[in-house]
């Protein structure tokens, strides 16, 4: 989990980007970077890849991850972007605007699998959720944050069950959606095959 970071920490701080929402049919991809500190006594257990935490471990590493990061932000990628854009290119965007939008700047960004347009030195690594600690801290950040979007969305769009499938393409969505039709977070991209 601290391959990457020990391999470019003496160079200076490191950061981590992910994304949580590329594959749903509805509701932004969310983009979270994060520098977390590397000293021993720092380290938080428990971090992981967030699709392999429990929502209740998750939403407690949250917590966490936000009180202990040295710098971190989150970034909202609207729908309509991803319709105009592709989701390949709105997630490039989220990230970048997620480093851009932190205090401090790293020397390093590690990033899951993309490479994105910046002049900060980047790695890209595939998987690196399950292998970089500062992305897993990202992964977790974008996860619990884009969860709690969703939601909220359930409140607000109560026919499609946001809060259970997160907009996801499962049986229950893509039967709500041929029955009741979009609404205005449903990617139009992505859900043109199913109404």
């Amino acid at each position: 989990m601290f391959e990457f970071e020990n391999k470019y920490k003496n160079i200076g701080l490191v950061a981590g980007i992910d994304e949580a929402g590329r594959g749903p049919l509805a509701g932004p991809v969310v983009c979270a970077c994060v520098i977390m500190p590397l000293e021993e006594d720092k380290i938080i257990q428990g971090i992981d890849d967030s699709k392999k935490l429990t929502p209740k471990k998750r939403e407690y590493l949250f917590s966490k991850i936000k009180e202990v990061a040295l710098a971190y932000s989150i970034v909202e990628v609207s729908e309509r972007t991803i319709d105009e854009i592709n989701i390949l290119q709105a997630t490039k965007l989220g990230m970048k605007k997620a480093l851009e939008s932190l205090d401090i700047v790293p020397k390093t960004v590690l990033i899951d699998a993309v490479k994105i347009d910046t002049q900060i030195n980047q790695i890209p690594i595939i998987k690196g959720d399950s292998l970089s600690y500062n992305i897993a801290s990202a992964s977790i950040l974008a996860k619990v944050y884009r969860d709690n979007l969703m939601k909220n969305f359930a409140i607000q769009y109560p026919n499609y069950h946001f809060d259970k499938h997160k907009g996801y393409g499962t049986k229950e969505h893509i039967l709500l959606l041929k029955q009741y039709g979009k609404c205005p977070i449903h990617r139009e991209s992505f859900i043109k095959n199913f109404i």
